[in-house]
């Protein structure tokens, strides 16, 4: 006890001394972002309408509109693709600078941009509309048409759980890794290094414009390296607003000016980036992702791709049905339902399967839909231009095949121009997969519910689609819900709960299948952002040295075969007497080829010659 007495003391002080420093707060200065152009100052009121999309597309200018309400917001340039390399180029330029700041340096940044995001969630998720309205709105909201609690969700926490994370974690990653050396290089020691990749690329989709901007950006920076983000033609407006935040960050690290860009345009514009940088991180469909793999394979560089999915949501009949039926209209309507990871397919046990239906009912018929500013709505807008349209080909298809519409939410007060941006949220029964609202990723507030009769068999509905992003399984035992979703193929998977696995972002986030391939977010994410090179060097230099052993030194001896097998025997053989007999083989071998006199080499080598 005396022994163990002063370990106590000591370790009870430090553990004191860390909680009093976590009590001191820390010195992150604050940075100023200019807001003044998308704030009301009265002085656009004229430039204010009703925006009309044409059905084709002005390759020149990327045009910005609010989905909610069709309110004209204004445009950016498409770049060109020698607009584009020159970004990349100058990029490149600062990231050779970046690569050799210190950690220290690169927490700061973080600290600094999280600081900047908890004190101004209103100018990122609520600023006043461009002189059109005397009532605020989100950034996020206004160019998506989200509700301002579904852009905090899912813009704000994610953001800031991310950077919380890479100052926690991030640098733990980064540092060279010590592996095991083997038995063959016990003289050695053996590390990974992770070192920048130099320029990534991401083109990331509209569905939540500042996380996704955010994402990878926050990766690529901390991880040493410069990063150009082409943000999509439906999301522009709102993402050239959240570079200034960026760079105002790193100009208070004194971090060297392009290193971060923000790039607006087409198809085009995403080409020429793929063609310049030295990684891709893409985000968006099946179809535009292979077309990147497929450019991408010109320059052979490594691609990321999250393409969506069609995620099961899984209900035994042993749940607290009231409880789950509220994370399943969570997991279906957040961000109207345009949700890479939202619950797209729900399976209900039969036994429970009417008393479900109720209970999802009841709830969807209270949530309404409609523009964020004009009132208390529980559900945005549909951000995507006519894709209303198809949610109501698919629900047509299903009524068609013989699924029922159990209930609909409603709509609040639209106007005439903006209809056709939002869809009511709406329940479907007695669905199968001869549907194509049950096989296409729907993106929509919509909730197909379909009856299963066994473990077996939900795991067999559940496996049945390309897509492979994620899946939900609730239970009353965890047991049998952690082994349903054991069987199901997919790269996620939230047990007793719904898309928590984002919210852990020492977690990676990808799937398999059509939802594409490699992994964002967690450790994986963060070190797929390097080059991961393998080193090894002598453990005792100069002590001990590499040497080739004489038998197999050039002219490589006659018995050069013999000694390699007892060394492959001494080393690896199944037994330690074999291993001993080998060993002492070796000996003698290196023994006896030391003792040869230097003549009989050279004659040995002149028979050989002849």
């Amino acid at each position: 006890m005396a022994f163990w007495w002063p370990l106590l003391v000591l370790g009870f002080a430090y553990a004191l001394c860390r909680f009093l420093l976590m009590l001191i707060p820390p010195n992150v200065p604050s940075i100023d972002v200019d807001a003044s152009d998308v704030l009301d100052d009265g002085k656009a009121k004229e430039n204010c309408f009703i925006y009309i999309p044409s059905r084709g597309r002005t390759l020149e200018k990327v045009q910005c509109y609010e989905p909610a309400t069709m309110k004209y917001l204004g445009y950016f340039p498409a770049l060109k693709p020698d607009e584009v390399r020159e970004r990349v180029a100058q990029a490149r330029k600062a990231q050779k600078i970046w690569a050799r700041s210190s950690f220290k340096q690169r927490r700061q940044f973080l600290r600094i941009l999280l600081k900047y995001i908890i004190e101004h969630q209103e100018l990122i998720c609520e600023l006043k509309i461009l002189g059109c309205h005397t009532r605020r709105k989100g950034i996020s909201s206004r160019d998506t048409g989200k509700t301002m609690v579904d852009a905090s969700l899912g813009e704000i926490m994610t953001t800031c759980e991310k950077i919380t994370w890479l100052l926690s974690e991030g640098e733990r990653w980064l540092k060279p890794e010590y592996r095991s050396s083997g038995w063959s290089m016990l003289h050695k020691t053996a590390k990974v290094e992770f070192h920048p990749l130099g320029v990534i690329g991401a083109i990331v989709s509209w569905n939540y414009p500042f996380h996704n901007i955010f994402n990878p950006m926050l990766a690529a920076v901390f991880s040493g390296n410069g990063v150009v983000i082409k943000v999509s033609e439906h999301a522009s407006w709102s993402g050239c607003f959240y570079l200034r935040i960026i760079q105002a960050a790193l100009a208070a690290v004194g971090a060297p000016d392009n290193l971060v860009d923000v790039i607006t345009g087409f198809a085009e514009t995403g080409e020429a980036l793929v063609s310049s940088v030295d990684k891709v991180i893409f985000v968006g469909s099946p179809g535009v992702g292979k077309t990147i793999m497929r450019n991408a394979s010109d320059t052979l560089i490594p691609v990321t791709l999250e393409l969506g999915g069609k995620d099961a949501f899984i209900v035994c009949e042993d749940v607290d049905v009231s409880h789950v039926a509220q994370i399943a209209v969570r997991a279906a309507l957040q961000s109207s339902g345009q949700n890479c990871a939202g619950a797209e397919r729900f399976y209900v046990h039969r036994g429970i399967y009417s008393k479900f239906v109720a209970e999802v009912v009841r709830i969807v018929k209270s949530v309404s839909a409609g523009p964020p500013l004009s009132g208390k709505y529980d559900m945005g807008a549909i951000c995507m231009q006519e894709h209303s349209e198809k949610l109501q080909n698919l629900v047509n298809d299903a009524l068609d095949k013989g699924a029922e519409l159990a209930g609909r939410g409603s709509f609040g007060n639209l106007g005439g121009d903006a209809v056709d941006q939002f869809f009511p949220p709406t329940v479907l029964v007695n669905v199968d997969h001869t549907m194509q609202l049950m096989q296409e990723e729907a993106f929509g507030p919509i909730l197909p519910i379909m009856k299963f009769s066994s473990d077996e068999e939900v795991v067999k509905l559940a496996n049945d689609s390309r897509y492979g992003l994620g899946c939900a399984v609730f239970s009353g035992s965890k047991r049998r819900a952690k082994e349903i979703a054991s069987q199901i193929h997919c790269g996620m998977a939230a047990i007793n709960d719904f898309a928590s696995n984002y919210m852990c972002q020492s977690l990676p986030f990808g799937g398999v299948k059509d939802s594409g391939f490699g992994r964002f977010a967690g450790v994986e994410g963060l070190r797929a952002c390097c080059l991961m090179k393998s080193v090894v060097e002598d453990r005792w230099w100069p002590f001990i040295k590499t040497k080739i052993p004489k038998p197999i030194q050039y002219p490589v001896a006659e018995n050069g075969f013999e000694f390699q097998e007892y060394l492959v025997e001494a080393l690896y053989g199944m037994n330690v007497w074999d291993r001993l007999r080998a060993l002492i083989n070796v000996l003698k071998m290196l023994t006896e080829q030391n003792t040869i006199p230097s003549s009989s080499s050279s004659s040995s080598m002149k028979r050989r010659s002849d």
